[in-house]
């Protein structure tokens, strides 16, 4: 009968859902749709939490911009299927507990591979083909008129699985070889060994709930790495040679030349993911609406990056000319709490949002005629905003009266030790003065000659900070 129904007209039936024939035939109950879906929130969960710890100490540039992007993702697919769970049981959920023992271990081994190339093949080889295989096999198994809600979520988790797999496949070709696949092939076995312990990804599988494979990275629990590290595309990552906000606030330079700062300043921005990781790794026990709006804000900063990757790749300028350092993040991650990290990512936010801050930058990439640059700094200001108002609610909300807030921001950044004259006794840098052969190469691009005074800019970070907040000299 099914197949023989028609609607008025041949009109698409069900609201376009899906046909009589698909609609009559049998699916999953409320109890296994649940259980399943708990799995996925429990999958994307953990791999919110594997991409966003390896964020810091990951050097590989693409890997550091990748994994923020999937977090991200991640974040907003634990938000969707958390929301789904309790449209369909009363509290308690049970979003706490873990599905099955294995895939505790599964993903416990994943975050704890000691090299990219076995994390990459851990994530992108195992983790998110199972779940990719998890979401297909939940679109086919229920009913799509009486499960469509959860066909929604699953269908927009699917996609950007899908995406997310397609990005990693491409990393695995291009920086894991067959040797390296052979090495690994006995840890892989054993992932592949743990999903199917555990029932598959999605639990659909009968199995033994007594067996558990053993460990083995995860012999010694994960510890997070809070010391930021660099590709060698990065030769100088300790270099404060050039401050671009005494630069770009001087009214004496024109706009042109701010705009190379500008781009700079966005692609220094590396270090906001590498520091806002540490908070959320080493911040436990906080509401998942937290984790998302960091997660959301640390991505934002990873764009930011991109923007000015994208500005010096658009100008004809080689970025690896720029000496991007990482000292803010590494000072941060090693010298305050999670608390006093974020005190000073909100004091620096509120400083962006009066008329100096990122409406200035706004109106100088104007000014300046470049049009991607403008863009840019559009959108960057829009985010600023959203970034405040993630700073109110969360760090503002525990520290108190929002003068207190901003005071305490102002006191932790002051307290990090920015060692300029060790770093230089040391040999890790000589603080080079790398503006000149950055500027005459745009200038060459331009086909204008450089302006003298332009080129002989030389202030440095030894005695004045990015807020323009004059700092004691080390030496």
């Amino acid at each position: 009968m099914a197949k023989q129904h028609r609607s008025y007209k041949n009109l698409p039936p069900l609201g376009g859902i899906c046909s009589f024939e698909e609609a009559a035939k049998s699916g999953l109950s409320i109890d296994n749709c649940v259980s399943r879906l708990k799995r996925y929130h429990y999958a994307f969960k953990r791999l919110h939490g594997i991409f966003t710890a390896h964020i810091t100490a990951e050097p590989i540039y693409e890997l550091k911009m990748g994994f923020s992007h999937h977090a991200h993702l991640c974040a907003e697919h634990v938000n969707a299927m958390k929301t789904r769970i309790t449209e369909m049981r009363e509290p308690p959920l049970g979003l706490d507990k873990v599905p099955n023992p294995n895939l505790e271990i599964f993903f416990d081994e994943i975050i704890g591979a000691p090299t990219t190339e076995e994390r990459l093949l851990g994530i992108y080889g195992k983790a998110i083909p199972a779940l990719q295989d998890a979401l297909q096999r939940h679109l086919d198994d229920t009913n799509p008129l009486a499960d469509s809600p959860s066909v929604r979520i699953c269908t927009f988790a699917l996609l950007e699985v899908k995406e997310m797999q397609a990005y990693g496949q491409a990393c695995l070709d291009a920086l894991v070889d067959d040797p390296t696949r052979i090495k690994a092939s006995a840890w892989l076995q054993n992932l592949a060994q743990l999903l199917a312990d555990a029932g598959d990804l999605n639990g659909a599988q009968k199995v033994d709930p007594q067996t558990v494979a053993n460990r083995c990275y995860s012999k010694t629990p994960y510890q997070y790495d809070p010391k930021p590290k660099r590709d060698e595309r990065f030769p100088d990552p300790y270099n404060m040679g050039v401050n671009a906000e005494a630069f770009l606030y001087d009214e004496s330079f024109a706009p042109e030349p701010k705009t190379l700062m500008m781009f700079y300043k966005r692609l220094r921005e590396i270090d906001v993911p590498e520091m806002m990781a540490s908070i959320i790794v080493e911040t436990p026990n906080k509401p998942w609406s937290y984790y998302r709006d960091m997660t959301r804000q640390l991505w934002d900063e990873a764009r930011h990056a991109m923007m000015g990757e994208v500005g010096f790749v658009d100008l004809g300028v080689d970025w690896r000319k720029v000496m991007v350092n990482f000292t803010w993040s590494l000072a941060l991650n090693t010298q305050l709490t999670p608390i006093e990290r974020h005190a000073v990512l909100y004091y620096i936010e509120q400083g962006l949002m009066p008329k100096t801050g990122k409406r200035f930058e706004w109106e100088v990439a104007q000014a300046s005629k470049n049009p991607l640059s403008a863009l840019f700094q559009d959108y960057d200001w829009a985010d600023e905003v959203l970034h405040a108002k993630i700073g109110r609610d969360w760090y503002l909300s525990e520290i108190g009266a929002p003068k207190k807030a901003v005071d305490y921001g102002d006191e932790c950044w002051s307290k990090v030790l920015i060692d300029w004259g060790k770093w230089k006794q040391d040999g890790l840098t000589d603080h080079r003065n790398w503006w000149p052969e950055l500027y005459r190469d745009a200038c060459e691009q331009w086909g204008i000659k450089p302006d003298d005074k332009v080129l002989r800019y030389h202030t440095t970070y030894e005695a004045i900070r990015a807020d323009l907040k004059t700092i004691s000299a080390s030496g």
